[in-house]
């Protein structure tokens, strides 16, 4: 009992107390208490993880870290007048091809209901701006061409316009320059070269137009490499050949239509959205935006089939 008698041998007994005292308290904040990670309190008695296994968080975080970020999705615009027979087979044969791909996509029928003549370029350009708040890229799609082939891809075109129908594939275009039937394009690069011009009344040579756009902006189309199928096997063409196509060139529209447009395109397009149509076609969703085109007679008279007609509608 005499022990801490002595200064010296009690000084180190109080002192190897303490440090004791204070070990022995590190070790139950360590384990015991909560741990504090970015103002998030987190019992470990809650993380059941072994060298073995790995729990729900731990899944989540992997499945996270493995997603490819830069999420696209696909808006597939579909310019259109009384075509219902083929919307019926559309519909349901994109669905599936899409699917199949890990496509993330909307259809959008851009139907013309007005008194005017078909124009194609004005309806994708409509369907653009339609499609833009929820889409990135746009595939300007004819109804009446159906891939065939599962290697037609329809993948976000990070290295430019990918023209899905080629001239080597395509069932009745195979010249060069021909970019019509499937143009996949990001919506960063329609915006780039204004669109397609809105003068192209009746049918044809709006795509010609286009590619020239393309081409002075400096974008490259690139298109299906590797496709053995063959051109009566990598698409279905499904236009029925008692259609009349409207060929007839009224005013100066052959002139006009045979330059560069440098005026109109994208931010001149003029519509009216009437209505929207939601439907459902052997369980394939689409949606139909019926649309009335605005035609300036004034620049473009021959929006008109008559030439009669034009003088009396100032729309």
């Amino acid at each position: 009992m005499n022990v801490c008698f002595r200064g010296k041998s009690c000084a180190k007994i109080l002192i190897s107390c303490l440090v004791l005292t204070l070990i022995l308290t590190f070790w139950i904040a360590l384990h015991l208490s909560p741990i504090i990670t970015n103002g998030l309190s987190v019992n470990t008695s809650d993380c059941k993880c072994s060298s073995g296994e790995s729990n729900d968080h731990q899944k989540h975080v992997k499945v996270m870290s493995s997603m490819d970020t830069s999420v696209h999705r696909l808006a597939v615009v579909v310019p259109f007048r009384d075509r219902f027979d083929e919307l019926l087979t559309f519909v349901p044969h994109m669905n599936a091809f899409l699917k199949r791909q890990g496509i993330d996509y909307k259809i959008y029928v851009i139907n013309q209901k007005d008194v005017y003549r078909f124009n194609r370029a004005s309806l994708i350009n409509v369907g653009f701006l339609i499609s833009r708040p929820e889409c990135d890229y746009m595939a300007m799609h004819d109804i009446d061409l159906l891939p065939l082939n599962p290697n037609l891809s329809y993948r976000f075109p990070s290295d430019g316009p990918f023209h899905v129908s080629a001239p080597n594939l395509h069932p009745k275009y195979h010249y060069k320059t021909f970019v019509g039937g499937i143009l996949v394009i990001s919506g960063q690069h329609f915006e780039r070269v204004n669109g397609m011009s809105n003068n192209y009344w009746g049918w044809g040579l709006e795509d010609d137009e286009f590619y020239v756009r393309l081409k002075e902006a400096n974008l490259v189309v690139s298109r299906p490499e590797d496709i053995t199928t063959g051109i009566n096997d990598t698409f279905s063409h499904i236009h029925n050949p008692s259609r009349k196509r409207d060929t007839v060139r009224l005013f100066n529209q052959k002139e006009i239509t045979r330059k560069r447009d440098r005026k109109t395109g994208l931010n001149s397009v003029q519509f009216r959205l009437k209505s929207v149509n939601e439907l459902t076609i052997d369980s394939s969703p689409v949606t139909v935006y019926n649309v009335q085109l605005i035609c300036d007679q004034s620049v473009t008279p021959w929006c008109q089939s008559r030439p009669t007609a034009a003088a009396n509608n100032s729309d």
